[in-house]
């Protein structure tokens, strides 16, 4: 039997189905059209499994169970996205209406808490407690206790993005000042990216982004790999605030492991070295067993392995 997992982004739509080990046997994506109301967009998740299953050449009734992971405050025992900024939505009941188009049990998760719950299972499963970190768009994130997502009473507790590390610093989506997000994030690192480009435009960030068709979040990096002195910079300190908000999840968790996924995380080494670095150099554990901090092993899988592994804890549980 197979499982259907939807990652609902403000960009894309991305859908799979998934066998009973976690693997995506199938997949395929569709722009998400974030403004819409949210009846069209369920519309279009609802289609897709379709797809996937007319793709697959298999029943629909093979699917035993669909899992959505979804951005903003969610209530998942009722399937309604309470708020949701990056997709316009408000007290949107989002199970309840995809039910009315597939008769299939479906299960709606916080879009960073299933990503965090498919990197867990796959790449950490058996550590008792795990952290996921997505550096992109936005900086999210989740938390695995004993094997269960720790949402806080209300469900939306762990949004690691949004703790502070600059007071009265830079202004963040959600209000607030100094978030973690608009330091870390790659939205962030482009902002650090075109800042530095304004004061120094001999640097050769000016070729890649001419490169590139536009300034990027590997606009600093690839120039700084050329040994660009002023992009060097721009990405030492993106290091810099990566590892201060790190620092402050192991200081509050310490957990076994530490996973840094999100676009960036493609660099690597070369991210994930000095980031390390300066986390071991600042954590407040001098003399305890560390947390491993590595790259994550799944990058864009995980939200589809994780909403299908949501759905099926939750349809074994019911």
């Amino acid at each position: 039997m197979y499982y259907a997992g939807i990652d609902l982004g403000g960009t894309n739509i991305a859908a799979g189905i998934v066998d009973d080990d976690g693997k995506i046997i199938e997949s395929m994506s569709i722009p998400t059209g974030a403004q819409r109301n949210f009846h069209e967009i369920v519309c279009d998740m609802a289609e897709l499994v379709k797809n996937l299953c007319q793709k697959k050449q298999i029943s629909i009734d093979e699917i035993r169970a669909v899992g959505i992971g979804c951005p903003g405050s969610i209530d998942s025992e009722k399937g309604v996205c309470e708020y949701s900024n990056n997709l316009n939505m408000c007290h949107a009941d989002i199970t309840g209406e995809f039910r009315k188009i597939l008769d299939i049990p479906v299960y709606l998760e916080n879009d960073a808490n299933a990503a965090a719950l498919g990197e867990y299972e796959i790449n950490a499963k058996g550590s008792k407690s795990f952290v996921f970190v997505t550096l992109g768009t936005g900086v999210g994130g989740g938390v695995i206790i004993n094997g269960e997502i720790f949402r806080g009473f209300n469900g939306v507790g762990a949004e690691l993005g949004h703790t502070v590390i600059n007071v009265d610093g830079e202004k963040c989506t959600c209000g607030r000042k100094g978030c973690w997000e608009a330091y870390a994030s790659v939205t962030a690192l482009i902002r650090q990216t075109k800042a530095a480009m304004e004061k120094h435009p001999e640097s050769s960030m000016h070729k890649f982004a001419q490169e590139e068709g536009k300034i990027s979040g590997l606009t600093s990096f690839l120039a700084a790999k050329e040994g660009d002195k002023y992009a060097n910079q721009v990405v030492q300190k993106y290091f810099e605030y990566i590892a201060e908000g790190i620092t402050n999840i192991i200081n509050i968790f310490q957990p076994e492991k530490l996973a840094i996924g999100g676009s960036i995380s493609k660099e690597g080494d070369y991210l994930l070295k000095p980031v390390s670095a300066m986390v071991e150099r600042d954590d407040y554990n001098k003399y305890m067993p560390k947390a491993k901090i590595e790259i994550a092993k799944l990058f864009g899988d995980a939200g589809i392995i994780g909403a299908a592994i949501a759905a099926k804890n939750a349809l074994n549980r019911d």
